[in-house]
């Protein structure tokens, strides 16, 4: 690695050094989860083992860590998934952004499309879909058709989560929440639903 770049790789993590031994601090994954596979990987891949040290151990105590730093104005990198209650509170595209990579590397066994909001996440992307029975969608074409046309921000889908997270779980709140989100989107989900019904007039 050229000088250069290796100098503003430890700039970089300085910003990001929460124990002050000069390296980034990133919550990471606890020992045997899928994802500390690929952080441990990449580390290697991207030559970021002298710079960056994978903070492991429970999630919900090192994640919580790094929401009160971050609530304090201190930088922190970390890592978590969507969707997950701890995106409604570290929201991408306001307090935090998800961090591109140079390129893709992956450990062996793993693939998938990377792409995510124009970005290469470097992590394989998931998709969210609703399942229902052939027998179901055949007897009801207008849930079939809103099922192909509803979308639901994943942002939208965390704070939710992260609401069920502090206590308010139960079949009223959630349907609460249903209700507020159809009001704040009530154009879509109109739309949705005439297009639906119109498949069977």
């Amino acid at each position: 690695m050229e000088e250069k770049s290796r100098s503003s790789l430890e700039c970089t993590a300085k910003r990001f050094d929460a124990d002050g031994d000069g390296t980034a601090d990133l919550a990471g994954c606890p020992l045997g989860w899928g994802c500390e596979r690929v952080i441990e990987h990449q580390l290697d891949a991207y030559g970021l083992r002298d710079t960056v040290t994978h903070n492991q151990g429970a999630f919900s105590a090192i994640i919580g860590e790094s929401i009160a730093r971050e609530a304090e104005g201190v930088s922190i990198i970390y890592y978590t998934w969507t969707r997950y209650w701890v995106s409604g509170i570290l929201v991408p595209g306001e307090n935090v952004e998800w961090l591109e990579e140079p390129e893709t590397s992956l450990p062996d066994g793993q693939s998938g499309n990377t792409e995510f909001d124009g970005r290469n996440l470097g992590w394989a992307v998931n998709e969210l879909r609703i399942l229902a029975s052939t027998e179901f969608l055949d007897a009801n074409p207008a849930a079939e058709k809103l099922f192909e046309l509803a979308e639901i921000e994943i942002n939208d889908v965390s704070a939710q989560n992260n609401r069920m997270q502090q206590g308010e779980g139960s079949i009223e709140d959630i349907d609460s929440d249903v209700d507020d989100w159809i009001a704040a989107n009530q154009d879509a989900f109109d739309s949705w639903i005439a297009e639906a019904r119109s498949v069977t007039e």
